[in-house]
């Protein structure tokens, strides 16, 4: 059974099928080269933490840190494995973070403990991604998360090459 279709109804449709033509051909390429332009900024060693990470402003420890939160520093000690990786009982005196860039706060258990801080900061850098001797390191931090390390090691190339 045929059914009539109305010259409204014929436009309205064509409309619709070329303006989800359109999005579906372009939307993609519009996509790729938002991509393409967030790659090709260079990354900013002094946004970066000394080992190449970016805190994420929803840190939980460093949410505890600020507003001194008890119960968000007993969250935090478990999150971060506290305990198995530093071997102290939870004390909210001793868990906190204020990112390992702020110099005016004092220096917890994770950040006096990170030996790639510490080498960075005796070799002046930013970020390790300034080192050359970044893909040879044998820190424990990137024995312990190599996965990490590989990023990093982008991010670095990322840095020279833009």
């Amino acid at each position: 059974m045929k059914k009539d279709l109305k010259r409204r109804d014929f436009v309205t449709r064509c409309f619709r099928t070329g303006v989800t033509c359109c999005a579906l051909v372009y939307g993609n390429s519009l996509l790729a080269f938002d991509h393409l332009k967030q790659q090709s900024q260079k990354p900013d060693p002094k946004s970066l933490c000394y080992c190449g990470y970016k805190c994420p402003p929803d840190c939980t420890l460093y949410k505890a840190s600020a507003g001194n939160n008890i119960e968000l520093k007993e969250k935090a000690y478990k999150e971060f494995m506290i305990k198995e990786n530093y071997n102290i009982d939870f004390n909210p005196e001793k868990i906190f973070c204020f990112t390992c860039k702020d110099k005016s706060k004092p220096a917890g258990i994770i950040l006096t403990s990170c030996t790639v801080r510490k080498c960075a900061i005796e070799k002046g850098y930013e970020c390790c991604i300034e080192c050359d001797g970044l893909a040879a390191c044998d820190k424990e931090l990137w024995k312990k998360f190599p996965k990490f390390k590989e990023m990093t090691i982008k991010i670095q190339k990322d840095f020279r090459n833009a």
